[in-house]
């Protein structure tokens, strides 16, 4: 290791608007076993070749020189990222970085069965479950594959292994997921799980989004009073957190609602992104991307990846804009930004 990996500045990675920026989410890979549509194509999605995608060790740099920036929190993320052979070993080597003090993952869960344990002993901590139904049939109609019962086994898995709590995202769609509501508050308060409803966004590949889809997080909060009484909002532990958290009344249980749509949370957002071929996102919907794979396959010091950083968080813009005229679609869609 050069004696650039000491790298340290003085500067965080502080935008124009005061945001301080502390949590990663790294893509591994666009590639996924499911072809939800509010993620990618149906048919023939165009994948990155291999060689584009930055390996482990060139993902581990960029995280390491994060580290000397203020970063100390990364989301692991796809694509489905379970999909990446040998992803443990990244796990491994992010988690000993020094400074790094959490490290999640997002999955569909399709391939947890087999891996939880190996993803436990890497030293992952945290385990976000993509599962938008709990009913085989409209689980296929999300995500036009079958695979229901092998995510359910793969939550088991994780529940084995020793994860705890488990999230389970779950993207609400009007006319779709209504029916999903109650059966998932159920599942709330049983203790063990936490849910977490996300509104639906655009960024599907097809650019079928339209406001009319979006089942509001309003909405889903007055189906859930309708069958279990008053939910209660939590206080705010961290404002930077996307979820606002609510709790059953009676003490059993808790939601989150992540309302990307009808409350941006933009004001308080701490992440970006670093894609699978290796661009920085300084925000989920930006238009514009840092390259970063260049300087690390071209011999780029430590601080040019540093500097690189500095300036994709200081154009980071006030918030996303969906509410407004001014918004424009991403070109990719979330399979190929991460999630």
């Amino acid at each position: 290791m050069s004696s650039e990996s000491k790298f340290t500045v003085d500067k965080r990675l502080i935008d124009s608007f005061g945001r301080l920026h502390n949590n990663l989410r790294v893509s591994v890979t666009d590639r996924c076993n499911l072809r939800c549509f509010y993620c990618m194509p149906e048919h023939d999605p165009e994948f990155m070749p291999k060689s584009e995608l930055l390996t482990f060790e060139e993902t581990e740099r960029v995280v390491r020189v994060g580290t000397g920036l203020g970063i100390d929190r990364v989301r692991l993320t796809g694509g489905e990222p379970l999909v990446r052979r040998e992803l443990h070993k990244l796990i491994e080597s992010i988690v000993s970085l020094p400074g790094i003090r959490d490290v999640g993952l997002t999955t569909n869960g399709i391939f947890l069965s087999e891996q939880a344990h190996l993803l436990r002993d890497a030293g992952l901590k945290r385990l976000n479950i993509s599962l938008d139904a709990l009913d085989p049939e409209t689980f296929r109609k999300m995500t036009r594959r079958d695979g229901f019962d092998r995510v359910l086994a793969g939550i088991q898995a994780a529940k084995d292994a020793g994860f705890k709590p488990i999230k389970l995202n779950a993207v609400s769609v009007r006319g779709l997921t209504e029916d999903q509501i109650i059966p998932f508050g159920e599942l709330a308060r049983e203790g063990d799980i936490d849910v977490r409803f996300i509104e639906f966004m655009p960024l599907d590949a097809e650019n079928e989004w339209e406001r009319g889809k979006v089942l509001f997080a309003h909405e889903i909060i007055g189906i859930l009073e309708s069958e279990f009484g008053a939910l209660d909002p939590q206080p705010v532990s961290d404002h930077r957190a996307p979820a606002s958290q609510y709790r059953f009344r009676d003490g059993c249980g808790t939601i989150g609602l992540i309302a990307s749509v009808s409350r941006p949370f933009c004001a308080g957002c701490n992440r970006f992104r670093l894609t699978a071929d290796g661009k920085l996102r300084n925000c989920l919907f930006s238009l514009e991307e840092t390259d970063v794979r260049g300087l690390l396959r071209s011999g780029g010091s430590d601080s040019e990846i540093a500097q690189a950083m500095q300036n994709c968080i200081a154009a980071k813009k006030e918030g996303h804009e969906i509410n407004t005229a001014r918004f424009v679609q991403p070109e990719r869609p979330m399979h190929s930004i991460g999630g």
